[in-house]
């Protein structure tokens, strides 16, 4: 092959990976209402570009962002029951969003980040003016500085879950998951709701409580106390029996009163960070 022949192979070859180079800095095209999302994801060892989203996961993820948003609604027209029974149904939601998109293979970066935004509204946002709106907003300054507290940590937990999320232990969170606090919140209101501890007959000493629970649960979250995340459970794989008759005596319980019992288990299980703790440093120190 002669020097010309080889200069113009590669001029060819240029040609031929310059479009492709181009594409992948062209920047969105701006005569268009909606561009199409690309994100890079790894297939065989190789970083390969993937055009759209998975429409399975993303649809639980938009059910429980509008069920955090219909709660935020629900308490400004001091319909406190249903606002808090809105954000259970985001926390089933949000469960199922993700172990759908683990067990059909629909995993994305853009369900991810969409997931971690729609928890900011259900689970950071909507609990706190849900409580603001119920308990907190006779407080003054108080009141309405628990609500920040719990906002703001909800952020800075999710943040942090984010950034941490390819290091650490699966089996356990750091820190107080934001479903679980907004579910003490949520269970909260809905008990005093069903005592009738509404506008007038709630006492102010109980407001102060609530904003004093708001905050320290808020804290809870962005605290270093390891909590059972249950991501270990095989929900495919085979139990003993007595696990499914354990399972109905703990429906049969929950139906018997819902907030109460709600409130009561979610409680617990905040406790546990905290508990847990406790005895990893006491073995610690046995140990040493």
């Amino acid at each position: 092959m002669s020097a010309q022949d080889d200069e113009s192979g590669q001029a060819t070859d240029a040609m031929a990976t310059e479009p492709e180079a181009a594409a992948s800095t062209v920047p969105p095209r701006l005569d268009l209402p909606v561009d199409e999302h690309e994100e890079e994801v790894s297939e065989d060892g190789r970083t390969v570009r993937q055009r759209g989203i998975y429409l399975l996961p993303n649809l639980f993820t938009t059910a429980a962002l509008f069920a955090g948003f219909y709660a935020i609604i629900a308490a400004m027209r001091g319909d406190f029951e249903n606002a808090a029974v809105a954000i259970f149904f985001a926390m089933v939601l949000d469960g199922l969003d993700g172990r759908i998109a683990r067990l059909t293979n629909t995993s994305s970066k853009f369900g991810a980040e969409f997931d971690s935004l729609a928890d900011m509204v259900s689970f950071g946002v909507a609990p706190a003016l849900v409580v603001f709106s119920w308990a907190l907003g006779g407080l003054g300054k108080f009141g309405w500085s628990a609500a920040f507290i719990y906002v703001a940590c909800a952020a800075l937990r999710l943040a942090r879950f984010n950034t941490q999320i390819d290091t650490a232990d699966k089996n356990y969170f750091t820190g107080l998951a934001s479903p679980a606090a907004a579910a003490i919140l949520a269970s909260t209101v809905w008990v005093c709701h069903d005592l009738g501890l509404m506008g007038a007959e709630l006492p102010r000493e109980l407001s102060i409580v609530v904003g004093i629970l708001t905050a320290l649960v808020g804290f809870l979250m962005i605290a270093n106390f390891p909590y059972y995340s249950f991501k270990g459970i095989d929900f495919r794989g085979r139990v003993p029996f007595v696990v499914m008759i354990a399972v109905v005596l703990i429906f049969g319980l929950i139906t018997l009163d819902p907030p109460s019992i709600l409130l009561a288990g979610f409680l617990a299980y905040a406790l546990s960070g905290p508990v847990m703790q406790g005895v990893r440093r006491r073995r610690n120190r046995l140990n040493t």
